[in-house]
């Protein structure tokens, strides 16, 4: 990525290249949905508030994904000019994001009403936990809290076991993060054909249990129990789980299909009188002792030896730390270098667009005047901004 010494707006490569993207500074799901629009290509800036409370994981600077891509403006939004001075940025931009509970954005003068009057054209993407509406949707919660509302905590974790928190991958990333993408895009796609914007109403309820909907059809065809450790994803099937090896680490084993079972039970080997009866539920108990008294008479490694290059859907449980040096992720460079540390590459990846990879802000991208400039604004009102004293600290 490249910056002219003028403050214009940076080059950027991939499928969003030159839309501008206004990010209400928070945590969690927004910071990442910002981060994958800047690597699609499009003009970040995050608005972070004067008076915003300290990180719960203040982080040096090189390793804050929640800051790589951006261009940077400190405003107090409780003045009336620094208010008025996002809405003109507003009226620049095709898209904002912001992640506030219900009602901070319209108390601060800066709801979609008046975005929108400004800009019509603007997408205006809303996420929270419980949604815009409801007797929740003021509540304060986190992944934990929305997956207990779903009732998708309750369903994950062992039979006689308590439930176990999916790290916060599930509410907040998947169901929040990823449906706000999803949705400004769709926006997007609607605004090229009616030129109008909208806003959108993401919450992190609703996108978990979205993602959990061929869950609830199963339910629905009595094909699932909503008792968790019972079923065939949740531990409940002995050949949809992890187990234990020799050196106290473990395989995942994964062969749903007759056709992957049988290969499963050649190399284990399994009895072949389980081959045949692979769903049938009494056998279950006895077939998940077998397998595990079986996976405990070999390392990790050594199993992964055996069930390489087969269809077997067995694979090592690797560490965070080993994923990134397995030979599948090496050979797709799955995990990229930013500046002092290791990440996951952009992703999706696009046949026609290459894309940027985010880094650490530079002082530019934190200079008022540079970051006014790139949003179109003419040097005597970045000046007039300036000398009012707006970004004095």
């Amino acid at each position: 990525m490249t910056t002219s010494r003028t403050g214009a707006s940076p080059v950027k490569a991939g499928p969003l290249a030159g839309l501008k993207v206004i990010e209400m500074a928070g945590l969690g799901p927004v910071p990442l949905a910002a981060l994958m629009l800047s690597e699609m290509g499009a003009d970040v800036l995050r608005i972070e508030r004067a008076d915003a409370n300290e990180p719960l994981l203040p982080l040096p600077e090189a390793y804050d994904l929640d800051r790589h891509g951006r261009s940077i403006l400190e405003l107090d939004l409780k003045r009336p000019d620094g208010a008025e001075l996002l809405l003109r940025l507003a009226e620049k931009a095709d898209i904002l994001v912001e992640g506030f509970r219900p009602g901070v954005m319209e108390r601060l003068g800066l709801g979609p009403d008046v975005a929108l009057e400004r800009n019509p054209a603007l997408i205006y993407g809303r996420l929270t936990g419980f949604g815009q509406g409801g007797p929740l949707s003021c509540r304060a919660g986190h992944d934990i809290t929305y997956l207990a509302y779903a009732g998708l905590l309750h369903a994950i974790g062992r039979h006689g076991a308590p439930p176990v928190p999916p790290l916060n991958l599930v509410a907040d990333q998947g169901g929040g993060a990823m449906m706000l993408v999803a949705g400004v895009l769709a926006a997007l796609f609607q605004r090229s054909r009616t030129g109008k914007g909208q806003v959108i109403d993401a919450a992190m309820i609703e996108g978990a249990s979205m993602l959990a909907a061929p869950i609830h059809a199963y339910m629905a065809a009595g094909l699932w129990s909503d008792s968790r450790g019972e079923n065939l994803l949740d531990s409940g099937a002995p050949f949809y789980d992890a187990y234990e090896t020799a050196d106290g680490r473990h395989v995942a084993i994964g062969c749903l299909e007759p056709h992957f079972f049988a290969e499963f039970a050649r190399l284990l080997p399994l009895d072949q009188r389980f081959v045949g009866s692979q769903y049938d539920r009494t056998l279950w108990p006895e077939m998940r002792a077998v397998i595990a008294a079986r996976i405990s008479q070999k390392t990790r490694n050594e199993w992964a030896d055996v069930f390489a290059a087969t269809d077997a859907c067995v694979a090592p449980v690797l560490s965070l730390t080993e994923a990134k040096g397995n030979s599948h992720s090496r050979a797709r460079q799955s995990f990229v270098r930013s500046d002092r540390f290791e990440r996951p590459a952009p992703s999706p990846r696009f046949s026609q667009a290459s894309q940027t990879l985010a880094a650490a802000p530079t002082a530019a991208d934190r200079q008022p005047a540079s970051v006014l400039a790139r949003f179109g604004m003419d040097e005597s009102e970045i000046e007039a901004l300036v000398r009012s004293g707006l970004f004095d600290r």
